[in-house]
């Protein structure tokens, strides 16, 4: 199978994560990242990552599917449950984990522009989005366990983004229960070997 790679994206960061819980990371080589390689768009016509192609060289693509695919390969435990409220539980979680993540990253473009009323607005807005995913999850926080799910791992990769490119904007403060989870499970292999480059 080859993987789109960016160091910084979330998104793969996400894919790599569920490889690696999965016990699966041994099989995917590294490939194209957006933007840089023109065979990407052969593969994917939104250009985005990440984009896995299988090994009989079926395109997929977003990371919901992405890492659904990467579940079904392996013996090892599932991070999508099979049905029940547990299945309907932890994509709820991936949903609010990619949330985060479709709030933030692209507010790194608008704030580099000139800052004029709307996009003010449109960044408060995604900053509120953030701030209620957060206070939710700090809520839930003594529900979450150790990367087991794909709610779990979203929800890690989601927090890991918000430190490395916001660490002006600390989520910690007022969410103690959030914060003890998130140290527990940075430093399982999932997210320790996944984790982007400093600086």
């Amino acid at each position: 199978m080859k993987l789109t790679v960016s160091p910084n994206s979330p998104y793969v960061r996400k894919a790599m994560a569920c490889a690696i819980q999965r016990g699966i990371e041994d099989r995917i080589t590294p490939w194209a990242e957006a933007g840089k390689d023109p065979a990407l768009l052969d593969h994917n016509p939104l250009s985005k990552i990440p984009t896995l192609v299988t090994d009989d060289g079926m395109s997929l693509y977003d990371s919901p599917v992405v890492c659904e695919y990467l579940d079904s390969i392996g013996d090892a435990p599932k991070l999508f449950p099979a049905a029940g409220p547990a299945r309907w539980n932890a994509l709820r979680q991936q949903a609010l984990g990619d949330g985060i993540m479709d709030a933030t990253q692209p507010r790194r473009r608008e704030i580099a522009l000139p800052l004029d009323e709307g996009r003010r607005a449109y960044i408060e807005i995604q900053q509120g989005k953030v701030t209620r995913a957060i206070d939710k999850l700090e809520s839930e926080a003594e529900t979450l366990g150790a990367l087991t799910t794909i709610g779990e791992i979203t929800i890690a990769c989601a927090l890991g983004y918000l430190d490395f490119r916001y660490p002006n904007e600390p989520w910690r403060p007022g969410h103690p229960k959030l914060e003890a989870w998130y140290a527990k499970v940075s430093a399982m292999p999932a997210m320790a070997r996944t984790a982007p480059p400093a600086g």
